[in-house]
């Protein structure tokens, strides 16, 4: 059998790579924080959990000689980044550097798929955004992404070592508990329509199981030329727009308000240019209103 390892499983992005994976057939072992159900365990696919830093011990412990490393674990927010800059620097770079070193010491034929972010890119100058745009970030988040993409270079063509790279943009989907779309399902609960930004800001959505599909994808192409690609639709939507439909499938009578002021270390616009990932087949095959609209009925269903 096959077998992948995921860091972060019990994370958004992990967890939903570790079920594409094992719905292909693949033995799944995930490592990082969190707690399962055994019906979690199962709906996801996770062979072995274990709860534990991601560090060179840690990997060396429990994670074996893998066909594939899917790196989840990190960061996963610029507030925080904004706020801790040194500790996310840790669970971005820190992490990263014990995954690569743990694959030139002991798995070299391990394959590494890591999910960067378009971060990356900071502050476009034009869009759709492109792979060889100029990686221009504006928070400690995107820096470290940067970083570790780097390292992930480096160890490809220093060592031989087979990585690819995926530049996500706005990952959403049921289930996920923070970003806009949990934000604005939550105000319209409260009776609250405000929000920061101006509404015209751009943003690539994507549905968390295109982004696993891709993730899977470049699974397959991994090698010492450290391939990178954008993660995105290829399609850029207002945020007045999302939330409009947010509010409009809540059934709400109110209609978004903008405060006019950005959030610290939130670009104005992002767009990916999907011409790379294109070429080995993916596509987003989940568009953003049908995504919307699974969402809030998630939410409503919840039970809570």
């Amino acid at each position: 059998m096959v077998s992948v390892v995921v860091t972060g499983a019990h994370g958004f992005i992990g967890r939903h790579v570790a079920r594409r994976f094992a719905s292909a057939g693949w033995e799944v072992t995930g490592l990082g924080h969190g707690n399962w159900s055994q019906r979690e365990l199962v709906a996801y696919g996770i062979s072995f959990w274990h709860s534990t830093d991601i560090s060179l011990d840690a990997l060396i412990t429990y994670s074996g000689k893998p066909d594939v490393i899917v790196h989840c674990a990190g960061s996963g927010s610029v507030a925080f980044s904004m706020s801790h800059p040194f500790e996310d620097y840790g669970r971005t770079v820190g992490t990263t550097a014990a995954v690569l070193e743990f694959m030139r010491l002991h798995s070299p034929r391990s394959k590494l798929v890591y999910p960067s972010s378009a971060a990356v890119y900071g502050m476009a100058k034009k869009l759709p955004i492109a792979e060889t745009d100029p990686l221009l970030p504006v928070s400690p988040y995107g820096l470290h992404k940067v970083i570790a993409e780097m390292l992930c270079r480096s160890y490809a063509s220093i060592f031989g070592l087979p990585v690819a790279v995926v530049r996500l943009f706005s990952i959403y989907g049921e289930g996920l508990q923070k970003q806009l779309l949990w934000d604005a399902c939550s105000k319209v609960t409260r009776g609250d329509s405000q929000f920061f930004g101006s509404g015209a800001e751009l943003r690539d959505w994507l549905h968390v199981d295109d982004a696993a599909n891709l993730i899977y994808n470049l699974a397959q192409i991994a090698d010492f030329e450290c391939p990178t690609v954008n993660g995105g639709s290829g399609l850029g939507v207002a945020v007045s727009e999302i939330l409009t439909s947010v509010f409009e499938y809540c059934n709400s009578p109110m209609k978004p308000r903008f405060t006019g002021q950005p959030r610290p270390g939130d670009p104005a616009g992002y767009q990916a240019d999907v011409t790379s990932s294109g070429r080995f087949g993916w596509k987003a095959e989940i568009s953003w209103k049908e995504g919307v609209q699974k969402y809030v009925r998630w939410y409503k269903e919840r039970g809570e």
